[in-house]
């Protein structure tokens, strides 16, 4: 059974198929067709932390796709009232995919040892694999081809960095980050990306220069995340100067676009003539996770034979 904790679990021809198929879902959603590849099927999403993209893009796509979205907290008993094999074997014989977005990596990871529902990680402490895809298609369209093209992450190197290395190692694109030292990706992550992906050019530093001479994008994210709070002035004075200002951007060339996985904290991490600038793919971003995560559906549901690869009609 395959699932999608971390980018991992994909090979780099995967990757790209995964892409290929919700740029496909893409162009017939604009083109108003809505085939019901997944109708009678049910998405089981299964949240400890609050969501807007995650949860809405996830519904939203299921639901283009003919199938139906539920949205569970803890009023079923996760975690609370049986054990976890309990738990997700009964989930199973109900729904065909979870959404699992949690604090804990090991909880996807258990999820899915019991192997009798495929499960899609919606963000954890380790990963947000649909959103580093949703990026990468997002720069795709803006750019064309990416080999060799350079995105500078601005500021912690956390679980959507980690995601977003990994997924420009798989597109052929360069990362950096720049950062302080202490919140550098670390070594580990870095040389498990290196060893999955063909000539990794990953670098990181304090020097806004060097991170951002090259840069085609500049992406960042909020200094402290959910689960963090009790960081935050530490964390903001620690970041302070790492701000995606217009001082910052003016290092990078003239044609480089900025991402944000949102939500941002404006004035922050980002300032609004950056994020509200016409360099800013941010919106767009933010729609294509219901893109890229429909293109997953379908290609969870070929892979787990819930569906007939020709039955997409990708060209």
């Amino acid at each position: 059974m395959r699932h999608l904790l971390t980018l991992f679990d994909l090979t780099s021809e995967e990757f790209h198929d995964v892409e290929k198929i919700a740029r496909h879902l893409k162009a017939r959603w604009a083109a108003g067709y809505r085939e019901p590849l997944l109708q009678g099927q049910t998405l089981a999403l299964l949240f400890e932390k609050p969501s807007l993209r995650t949860r809405v893009s996830f519904e939203a796509g299921v639901t283009q796709l003919g199938g139906t979205p539920l949205y569970l907290t803890q009023d079923v008993g996760w975690q609370q009232r049986e054990t976890a094999s309990d738990f997700i074997r009964v989930l199973g014989e109900y729904c065909q995919y979870v959404v699992c977005r949690t604090f804990s990596h090991d909880t996807v990871v258990e999820l899915a040892s019991f192997n009798c529902i495929p499960i899609i990680n919606g963000l954890t402490d380790r990963a947000h694999p649909c959103q580093a895809m949703a990026d990468v298609m997002t720069m795709r369209e803006a750019v064309g081809d990416l080999k060799g093209k350079q995105l500078t992450f601005v500021g912690d190197g956390n679980n959507v960095a980690r995601s977003v290395l990994h997924a420009c190692g798989l597109a052929g694109m360069k990362f950096r980050l720049l950062g302080p030292t202490d919140y550098h990706i670390e070594q580990e992550w870095l040389d498990q990306v290196a060893a999955d992906c063909d000539d990794l050019d990953a670098a990181q530093s304090t020097d806004a220069k060097s991170m951002l001479s090259g840069a085609d994008f500049v992406y960042t994210d909020v200094w402290t995340s959910m689960g963090q709070e009790n960081e935050a002035k530490e964390r903001q004075k620690d970041f302070a100067a790492f701000q995606v200002n217009g001082e910052l951007m003016a290092q990078a060339p003239k044609h480089c676009k900025v991402l944000h996985c949102l939500p941002a904290h404006r004035g922050e991490e980002i300032t609004d003539e950056v994020i509200d600038s016409d360099q800013s793919l941010v919106i767009p971003q933010a729609g294509n996770r219901m893109h890229l995560q429909k293109g997953l559906l379908a290609w969870l549901a070929v892979e787990n034979k819930q569906l007939n690869r020709s039955q997409l009609q990708l060209q």
